[in-house]
């Protein structure tokens, strides 16, 4: 048996471990280039979007855009990828926490219980619609409940919202905004036309806008067009339909944990409780209103880098694997639901 040598060498103890300050200072390191990549992509759209007034692309959009276009271009180098998905992940339930801020109770209830329960009535039906038509046509599960969620609510951002708790691809996601911001466009330069030709008054062709339009700035460009009126009441319905975004989350989660392994536990995003107190906080009145519009102005730079990180983590590859049967559920979802809710404008309203 042969004998070991004596004189092995041992690695050299450590003298001084490393402190959990030097961690902490590694780890934000590590996130620092993706950070300042998916933070430059949101300024530039911003300014962009600025200073060539491009009307029909909101910054949001510009912002995911600029990431796919650099995703599968230049493609993205691994240093930038702890950064990037913190910015998909984290800074995005900040933004979702913040938007809480846009919702006042108070206002909500200016419009009244008639146009309350009238909205109500054509968000859950066009929700229960899309789920239906969704596995009629065969579409993935989680992209019909982005495309239920964008429709239905607030554009972009109950898409970014649903997805925390439906956990789709990020080419899910990015289809399911493109969508969505594509419909609200066509929705924004066609409903101006319709209140001549159909006899709608300021009154109802604003809570028409509202209940219907997806985006709150596209719901803005259609009403305000016509008068201030209709400007004013297409916000105040607008904002009611904002206020499903914590109840439809949770309600996506139950759907969610249907499908998972008997024993799975309910996961109620904390980020959504967070948002109903910020509403809370909102409509008491608590905060400054310099103070609120600065928050929300900061808001919409957070809501950019967490989408310019979407569109960086975006494999357009992936995308054109999802086919086009997505686009007929989106097109069908929005009709459903502005067609419905123009009935109930006019039976109500005129």
């Amino acid at each position: 048996m042969k004998r070991l040598p004596l004189n092995i060498t041992r690695p050299p103890i450590p003298t001084q471990l490393p402190s959990a300050h030097s961690s902490r200072w590694r780890a934000w390191a590590m996130l620092l280039p993706g950070l300042l990549l998916t933070s430059g992509l949101a300024v530039g759209a911003t300014l962009i979007q600025a200073t060539w007034t491009i009307s029909l692309l909101s910054p949001l959009l510009l912002a995911i855009l600029f990431g796919i276009l650099l995703r599968n271009t230049v493609g993205l180098p691994p240093t930038f990828y702890p950064g990037v998905r913190f910015s998909l992940k984290k800074i995005l339930k900040l933004a979702i926490i913040l938007l809480g801020l846009r919702l006042s109770l108070g206002d909500i209830a200016t419009l009244g219980l008639t146009g309350f329960v009238m909205i109500s009535a054509t968000l859950v039906s066009t929700v229960a619609f899309t789920l239906w038509l969704g596995s009629r046509l065969g579409i993935s599960q989680k992209l019909v409940h982005l495309i239920a969620a964008g429709t239905s609510i607030c554009g972009a951002s109950a898409v970014v919202t649903a997805n925390s708790v439906v956990d789709s691809s990020e080419e899910e996601m990015a289809y399911a905004i493109g969508l969505i911001t594509a419909l609200g466009t066509v929705a924004m330069l066609l409903y101006p036309l319709v209140p001549e030709l159909l006899h709608l008054s300021s009154l109802s062709y604003g809570i028409w806008c509202g209940a219907s339009i997806h985006e709150v700035a596209q719901v803005i460009a259609a009403s305000f067009q016509h008068d201030l009126v209709s400007g004013e009441f297409a916000t105040l319905s607008k904002l009611s339909r904002v206020l499903y975004l914590a109840p439809l989350t949770v309600v996506l989660s139950l759907l969610t944990q249907r499908n998972q392994p008997t024993g799975s536990s309910l996961y109620i995003p904390w980020f959504v409780v967070i948002f109903l107190g910020v509403v809370v906080v909102n409509s008491l009145g608590l905060l400054p209103r310099d103070l609120t519009d600065g928050i929300l102005s900061i808001n919409k730079l957070l809501l950019g880098i967490s989408l310019a990180g979407m569109g960086l983590e975006t494999d357009l590859k992936k995308i054109r694997t999802l086919g086009i049967q997505p686009l007929y559920l989106a097109i069908a979802s929005w009709l459903f639901l502005a067609v419905s809710s123009l009935v109930l404008v006019k039976q109500f309203y005129s």
